[in-house]
C-alpha cells in the first residue's frame, strides 16, 4: 500500500474521532442532567441575546489584522532606527501587537455583547 494515502485517511480519523468524542460526551452530560430532573430548558439556546456571532468575528478580524499593521510598522521603526537584527524584531513586534490586538477586540466584543443583552 502506497504511504501517501496513510496521511489523509488518518486525517479523515482523527477528525471524525474528535467530532465522535465531542457529540457522544455531550450525549452523555445532557442524559446524566436529565436523569437527574434538571430542567431541560438550559439546552435551548436562546435567541436574541447578545450580539451575532459574525459581528464578534469580524470585530475580533479587525482588530488582530490593526494589531499586525500596527507591528509591522512598529517593528520597521524599531530596525530602522536602531542596529537590532530584523530577523528577531521583525515576528516578535508583530506576534505582540497582534496579541494585544486580539486582547482589545476580546474587550470590544465583550462590550458589544453587554450592550446588545441590553436592547
Amino acid at each position: 500500500m502506497d504511504e501517501k494515502i496513510l496521511i489523509p485517511i488518518s486525517l479523515f480519523l482523527m477528525i471524525f474521532g474528535i467530532f465522535y468524542l465531542i457529540y457522544s460526551t455531550r450525549n452523555r452530560e445532557r442524559l446524566a442532567l436529565i436523569e437527574k430532573g434538571v430542567d431541560a430548558s438550559i439546552f435551548i439556546q436562546g435567541k436574541g441575546k447578545g450580539a451575532p456571532a459574525w459581528k464578534i468575528f469580524v470585530v475580533n478580524i479587525a482588530f488582530l489584522l490593526i494589531g499586525s499593521g500596527l507591528g509591522i510598522f512598529i517593528a520597521l521603526l524599531i530596525t530602522t532606527y536602531t542596529s537590532l537584527n530584523d530577523g528577531a524584531v521583525y515576528p516578535s513586534i508583530i506576534f505582540i501587537m497582534a496579541g494585544v490586538g486580539l486582547l482589545i477586540g476580546f474587550g470590544t466584543a465583550k462590550d458589544l455583547d453587554k450592550a446588545e443583552e441590553e436592547k
